[in-house]
């Protein structure tokens, strides 16, 4: 589903289609790979931009991804409740409420376990912020 940024005609997806083309290097490739990979296991997300930034939402933020200089971020909004049997948060994990998962260049991506995390926040979210 497309949102509408109030600010401009543009869609949050026509956002993220930009912010991605502008990212020539590995970490395009990358945030292209992990949204596509979100959208496959969740196809309910709404794609939103907020804060500069592409996040992914259902009844509330689920997932946000950023892009920094050695790294692509994947900062779960309410990680800190979510079960990670695959051990993929590996950044933030001090935080309160949310956890990340940090992939560098070359890092492979446990498709699987991802989509599963990714279900499972939003399942969360629909609990109303119930574990299930």
């Amino acid at each position: 589903m497309k949102k509408t940024d109030s600010k401009d005609a543009m869609t949050a997806s026509q956002h993220i289609d930009n912010y991605i083309k502008e990212l020539t290097d590995w970490r395009g490739k990358m945030l292209n790979r992990l949204r596509n990979l979100i959208l496959e296991a969740a196809p309910d997300l709404t794609e939103e931009w907020k804060w500069d930034t592409p996040v992914w939402a259902y009844k509330g933020n689920v997932v946000a991804g950023g892009v920094f200089k050695d790294h692509v971020k994947l900062n779960f909004f309410k990680g800190a409740s979510l079960q990670d049997p695959k051990g993929l948060f590996n950044a933030g994990l001090d935080a309160k409420a949310t956890r990340a998962i940090d992939f560098s260049e070359g890092d492979k991506i446990d498709e699987p376990a991802l989509k599963d995390l990714v279900r499972a926040a939003v399942s969360y979210n629909t609990a109303g912020g119930k574990k299930k």
